[in-house]
């Protein structure tokens, strides 16, 4: 169906549902970043492949709305005849609507796809809005793809570094912490962090998705929401009478089975996380609902000891792979052999697999060319791949995903690569971003420090400049889970303090429309024992970075780097050579050698 055919017919649906107009997130029913092909709605009615956006559509006028992110995206894939594209942070959704609707419409939405505080966030506007029995497009949508059931797998202990009764036991006592007698989980990594298990629902991120609602007294198994056919004996001995299960269709009998446990304290649930669904329904059943953050996100972003070592030997896997990658792109480009963005994602991949740990990529990769690397998040298609020549940047952000041979881990990592020789422009330009990508991996700071405090010190190199860019420095990355991950993060928006443990990304970048983009991400580790601050008492904490691969030299102006910078830079690369050259072959030891040696 053309855009135009597939409006036409959604129109008719809403007209069939008595309603006015229809919201469409780029979510599914489990407020997942990466989602199945069957809730890829947003794409399917309006062509953005963007991971996070907004559409509205009216009797008569629709918009698309993403972020900072996907800005030049957006509109180069919405077909701008049929949707009007914008921000969603500068213009939310419901401004849109208060602007574009009449002041009488009802507005339908999916109470399966939006929380409670966006649907409270919507009412502020004045506008009526209506919960619906069904999605309009799932009614109009052909062949839409089937929900994924994919193998459940137990997480061995020996990576998680704890038990699934252990972590059972403590979720269960912040519950009874915050005064709740349950607790609904609907992210699945935070399901699958407590159960010690992966699954292979969805692409990208090996979680489990499903429901559970766990209880503030230990002794009663935890209700999980998933067909029971897929519970294998191995996995029914893993839980231990630890979980009883209850089959999507029948998700209502959770609320039976609290009703029967005789709690009266409060069921708690996660506004900014879980779909109003299950507020509307708590409500309706008469429960009291206490708002809480989901009890996992904290200890699941502290890494135990056992996965911090995991981790770590997944990024040596990672970096031997990329070493490899840029060895090839480097004689495939001097060599005249032709090579685009795809290509290149795809040889990487390759490199990649060659490692039997690998399971797949942690997300898809954004390998951008010249122009095309100045859209934050560029995925290249068949239509918009170019070839990769001398004169500019390549940049290129990816990730993988490890299990097997004793460790496991979750990989993020972006090196920029200048294709020839890079202008004055371009050097100036990495070499301020690497000023601050050298100011974040060398900070120092006191326990409670967040994420906005250390955001800074990556900008103001570019800052100094009259320039910034569009995006955080450095969000939470999971062990063998999602790669983008709640908690801490490096922003301007990040509110939560760092604690030892934490896997967060480095990452500051500078976009120039049109012409380049430049980005130069490793991960670190939140790390202890750096000293007590003389004056506070307060102990002092740092970073650990744990992603090896060479940061291109040929983009770098050296002129502009400190003395205690360039320290930094060459201290780097011969970790990059210790730990990486061990596991190449002779040529690549070579190469790597003098990628890795000392800037003057």
């Amino acid at each position: 169906m053309e855009t135009t055919d597939k409006l036409a017919a959604l129109r008719a649906e809403l007209k069939v549902q008595n309603i006015d107009g229809f919201i469409v997130p780029r979510a599914d029913e489990y407020q997942g970043e990466f989602v199945a092909p069957y809730a890829e709605r947003l794409k399917w009615i309006t062509g953005f492949t963007g991971s996070g956006g907004v559409a509205a559509i009216l009797m008569d006028k629709a918009c698309a709305l993403t972020d900072g992110r996907y800005l030049i995206q957006i509109a180069q894939q919405v077909d701008q005849k049929h949707f009007e594209t914008g921000d969603m942070i500068s213009e939310p959704i419901e401004e849109w609507l208060r602007a574009n609707a009449s002041a009488d419409a009802v507005i339908g939405y999916d109470p399966w796809l939006h929380t409670p505080y966006q649907v409270e966030k919507w009412q502020m506007s004045g506008l009526s809005f209506k919960a619906l029995d069904s999605n309009p497009i799932d009614a109009v949508w052909q062949n839409q793809p089937v929900r994924p059931e994919g193998d459940i797998e137990i997480f061995p202990e020996s990576i998680a570094g704890e038990s699934f009764h252990q972590k059972k036991k403590r979720i269960a006592n912040k519950i009874a912490e915050k005064g709740a007698g349950a607790c609904i989980l609907t992210l699945p990594d935070s399901i699958s962090w407590l159960l010690n298990v992966r699954g292979r629902d969805i692409d990208y991120i090996p979680s489990l998705l499903s429901y559970a609602v766990v209880y503030a007294d230990n002794t009663k198994p935890i209700t999980l929401v998933v067909s029971p056919d897929r519970l294998t004996q191995p996995l029914i001995d893993h839980f231990s009478g630890g979980v009883s299960c209850i089959a999507p269709e029948h998700i209502d009998r959770i609320f039976d089975d609290l009703e029967r446990s005789g709690e009266t304290a409060p069921v708690m649930m996660d506004f900014a996380r879980s779909p109003i669904w299950f507020k509307d329904a708590l409500e309706a059943k008469g429960f009291e609902i206490k708002d809480a953050i989901d009890p996992c996100i904290a200890p699941k972003a502290r890494k135990t000891a056992s996965e911090t070592a995991a981790l770590k030997q997944a990024h040596i896997v990672d970096a031997a792979a990329m070493c490899k990658f840029l060895y090839w792109l480097e004689a495939e480009v001097e060599n005249g052999r032709p090579v685009t963005e795809l290509s290149a994602s795809k040889k990487l991949q390759e490199f990649r697999a060659q490692h039997s740990a690998y399971q797949g990529d942690s997300f898809p990769s954004i390998a951008g060319f010249a122009e095309h690397g100045a859209i934050v998040h560029y995925r290249a298609t068949e239509q918009s791949n170019i070839p990769i020549e001398k004169g500019n940047l390549f940049l290129l952000d990816s990730g993988a995903q490890y299990w097997g041979e004793g460790f496991a881990g979750t990989t993020d990592i972006t090196r920029t690569i200048a294709i020839g020789t890079p202008d004055d422009e371009m050097r100036r330009r990495f070499t301020q971003v690497l000023k601050g990508h050298i100011a974040v991996a060398n900070a120092k700071f006191p326990v409670g420090t967040k994420g906005v405090q250390i955001d800074a010190l990556a900008r103001a190199p570019l800052w100094a400049d009259n320039v910034d860019f569009a995006h955080g420095t450095g969000h939470g990355v999971g062990c063998y889970l999602a790669v983008h991950e709640e908690a801490a993060s490096i922003s301007p928006r990040g509110r939560e303090a760092f604690e030892q443990g934490m896997l967060i990304s480095n990452e500051p970048g500078y976009y120039k429309e049109g012409a380049f983009g430049i980005r130069t991400e490793n991960l670190v580790l939140v790390v202890g024992e750096k000293g007590v601050c003389d004056g506070t008492g307060r102990e002092m904490m740092g970073f650990e970075t744990i992603s090896f691969a060479p940061i291109d030299k040929d983009a770098i102006e050296a002129d502009m780097l400190s003395h205690e910078e360039k320290e930094w830079l060459n201290s780097y690369h011969r970790q990059v050579y210790d730990i990486v050259s061990p596991l190449l072959d002779e040529p690549h030891q070579k190469w790597l050698q003098d990628k890795t040696a000392e800037i003057k």
